[in-house]
């Protein structure tokens, strides 16, 4: 192996961590054999000027995001994360599986409550929670589906087994990334892209636009889509205009936005033309100001009553975030053997809910050893890892759970699994995670193979959250077999009026390895 390694083994030994590239001793995992072998013959001035290229394409591309008040161009690490085919298979089948069960959760919550009827969870978990929305309680969205879209962040534990960490099923973001890093990789490692059967990842957006078609109220055979967001200033604003440009649909504002008869429209240079299904990138609170936030700018007036008329499918459904609280992710296991009368595919982390007495002791004498974080938080704000906080924030850290323990969970530790990352002149073990996203399109939930993996860029460092520095990997699901081409999977017939082309979308199976080979 190259002098880029030379220690590792010594770094990833001090993790104590499972290590995705190398088993013990340093020897590469049969997944990873073309990437150790590409590396290896690599110098550090090679890789530096590779990941400087990289760098430079999503800097000209507007693949950026904003930390510390500052743009900067999103970190691609140039060590892919590979899965192989088996892993990826019980990743799949997870994954589904989680986001049926909690799509007949929402369903249940917002109608008859029978999960709390039958004594599953309680009442006071789901009517106490920051996102639960009396405003859509009783009606079924348009189409029947509440979860189009979900990001399942899973992680490795010590003993290399997945486990689910977290459910985003209200706004989840981040597959801009998985698109653009793929597109990046094809040219920042060839030697290992061009020499595996890699499952391509671009198929993302006609399977988005397909469910968000199918899930059109009735009685619409040409509907209209189009991508919802809350401007230039949003940090997602990229993904929101990329999405939008490789669906070939519109990307509007609140005020582009009119509601008239519960039925939407959009103002256009022709004149006011109906939308149907809006992808909506804005937070519930901001969407409707006659149900939510009166003072909000970025929504339309009226949304929310379209849509309980049955005059617009929104994607995703209003109150999906009551799943995405982290108390309620502690009961899902229990929710899929309750609705799917199935074993969860794959586990929770172990977790502690602090309302009750015997938890909420436990880890009020044990702070300094566990993770605990707010129910809804995101992105890695208001989370305390006890080994690493100092005594003042643990103190300040219990008089907010004794004050409010409804608004906190429990974790012991867990040691994210590593992989090679470039820091400085070698390559040094950083901790992962990896979010897969799902399409729902009401009779199949798809999962996109790969998925956003996010790596803490310090050493030691648990937090992989872009807004807490840290950046990304490309996620390489390996296949058995070429895969079906792409331009064989059956698209919709739409009647596109603009269609702005930033992705190579026709390409399929064959022409694509060519080009990596080349």
């Amino acid at each position: 192996m190259s002098d880029l390694f030379q220690d590792y083994s010594v770094a990833a030994g001090r993790s104590g961590a499972y290590d995705e590239m190398f088993a013990p001793g340093q020897q590469a995992r049969d997944s990873y054999g073309q990437v150790a072998d590409a590396l290896r013959k690599l110098s550090l001035a090679d890789v530096s000027a590779r990941a400087d290229s990289m760098a430079r394409t999503f800097l000209d591309r507007g693949v950026t995001f904003d930390f510390a008040g500052e743009e900067r161009p999103f970190p691609l690490d140039i060590v892919p994360r590979v899965i192989p085919a088996g892993e990826w298979d019980v990743l799949e089948r997870g994954v589904a599986q989680r986001v049926r069960a909690l799509e007949a959760f929402l369903n249940d919550v917002y109608d008859k409550m029978t999960v709390v009827a039958d004594g599953v969870i309680p009442r006071q978990l789901v009517t106490t929670s920051a996102h639960f929305h009396r405003q859509v309680h009783g009606f079924e969205p348009a189409g029947g589906v509440r979860v189009h879209i979900s990001g399942i962040d899973v992680v490795r534990d010590a003993a290399g087994t997945f486990r689910v960490l977290e459910d985003n099923v209200r706004v989840p973001s981040g597959v801009s990334y998985v698109l653009e890093n793929r597109r990046a990789m094809a040219k920042g490692l060839p030697e290992a892209f061009g020499q595996q059967l890699i499952r391509p990842v671009e198929e993302y957006p006609r399977r988005l636009l397909s469910a968000l078609r199918k899930t059109a109220p009735s009685g619409v055979d040409d509907p209209t889509v189009v991508v919802l967001t809350p401007g230039v200033f949003n940090s997602a604003y990229f993904e929101h205009t990329l999405l939008a440009g490789l669906m070939g649909v519109e990307l509007v504002e609140g005020r582009d936005l009119i509601c008239r008869g519960n039925r939407v429209y959009m103002r256009t240079t022709a004149g006011e033309q109906r939308v149907d299904v809006i992808y909506k990138r804005i937070d519930d609170d901001f969407l409707d100001p006659l149900q939510f936030r009166s003072d909000s700018m970025l929504g339309c007036p009226g949304l929310v009553n379209a849509a309980r008329a049955g005059g617009v499918t929104i994607a995703n459904a209003v109150g999906n975030g009551v799943a995405d609280d982290k108390l309620v992710y502690s009961y899902v296991p229990d929710l899929i053997r309750y609705y799917l009368s199935e074993e969860p595919i794959i586990a929770n982390v172990d977790t502690y809910r602090l309302e009750e007495k015997e938890a909420r002791e436990y880890t009020l004498d044990n702070l300094a050893e566990l993770v605990v974080k707010p129910v809804d938080g995101s992105g890695g704000k208001g989370l305390v890892i006890g080994p690493d906080a100092s005594r003042d924030e643990l103190d300040a850290l219990r008089q907010r759970i004794i004050a409010d323990p409804r608004g906190w969970i429990a974790q012991p530790v867990l040691q994210l699994s590593t992989v090679p990352t470039l820091s400085g002149d070698k390559f040094g073990p950083r901790h992962v995670d990896l979010r897969p996203f799902a399409v729902n399109d009401g009779d199949n939930v798809w999962v996109l193979p790969g998925g956003l993996t996010r790596v803490a860029l310090k050493e030691g460092s648990l937090i992989v959250n872009s807004s807490q520095g840290g950046g990304s990997k490309d996620t390489w699901v390996l296949a058995d077999s070429p895969q079906v081409p792409v331009e064989t999977v059956p698209r919709p017939s739409i009647s596109v009026r603009e269609r702005v082309s930033v992705w190579p979308v026709e390409s399929n199976w064959r022409d694509r390895q060519s080009e990596q080979q080349q």
